[in-house]
């Protein structure tokens, strides 16, 4: 399996991220292991360590080039990545907030004054506010018609990555959701990717507070293939997912290590990644 990632793409995910590949007869948290059937074998990644992109010094150059681009490019980026693995952004930081308002509306009322609020709002880059909510056809029309035009600018490279990322999440591989759900699993995956828009902001300092549960309970793996060896097109699609995934995987954290390497070129900026819980080393 390492021979088939290859060295090079291995250093690349182990810079960035914490994954563990596994092919195994039982499926489930420990000591509730779901056997399969005779034959079958399931492979799993797992997340240890989440990834980390600061995007908001590149969204910035984007608006710079034009208004709205950077948004359609963090847009387009974020709804690639989600169809293919677990991120945890501005939108998982709203949420925490407002879960934290409701136990503080719910709490007594001498302890409300303990309770200290993120305001993600306040975080969001005004382009992001700005279209946070866009959904009409005309909205998306125009991101595209945005990216299209810019795509051999100064950037172009940035962009070509994106059309890389989007044409490997649209492949249409279907996971074995059925076997997770008798997994007895107590959380969804771990987030892979943490998305901020800059050094300790709302969103980090959300998710490092979330951070400090996630790993209290079983969470499922971030990819979950079952399979019968004795079947060949049964394996040849399991690689098919495993290796879509690890391809997606890398051509994400080769743009992240490309516009960090621009960052630090022509932004004057250096990157501190921290040391959060759930965050890679």
């Amino acid at each position: 399996m390492m021979n088939a990632i290859g060295p090079e793409r291995c250093d690349l995910l182990q810079r960035n991220v914490e994954y563990h590949l596994e092919v195994s007869d039982q499926l489930g948290r420990a000591g509730s292991d779901t056997e399969l059937e005779s034959g079958q074998l399931v492979v799993t990644v797992e997340c240890g360590g989440s990834g980390y992109f600061r995007i908001g010094p590149a969204l910035d150059a984007l608006e710079a080039e034009a208004e709205g681009l950077g948004a359609a490019f963090y847009w387009a980026l974020t709804f690639a990545l989600y169809r293919v693995m677990w991120i945890y952004n501005h939108d998982n930081a709203l949420m925490y907030e407002e879960r934290m308002r409701e136990y503080a509306a719910e709490d007594d009322a001498e302890n409300q004054g303990q309770y200290e609020f993120p305001e993600v709002e306040k975080a969001l880059p005004e382009c992001i506010r700005k279209t946070q909510k866009h959904e009409s056809p005309d909205w998306k029309a125009r991101d595209r018609d945005l990216l299209r035009r810019f795509r051999n600018g100064q950037f172009s490279s940035w962009f070509e990555r994106l059309r890389r990322i989007q044409r490997l999440s649209r492949l249409p591989l279907k996971q074995s959701r059925e076997f997770l759900e008798l997994g007895y699993y107590d959380d969804p995956p771990l987030p892979s990717l943490l998305v901020a828009f800059k050094e300790h902001d709302a969103i980090t300092a959300c998710f490092d507070e979330e951070g400090q549960s996630m790993m209290e309970g079983t969470a499922e793996p971030t990819v979950c293939v079952v399979f019968s060896p004795r079947q060949p097109e049964q394996v040849r699609y399991a690689i098919r997912i495993v290796d879509r995934f690890i391809a997606l995987n890398c051509a994400f954290f080769e743009l992240v290590e490309e516009i960090q390497e621009w960052e630090k070129r022509d932004a004057g900026t250096f990157i501190d990644r921290g040391e959060p819980s759930l965050r890679a080393a």
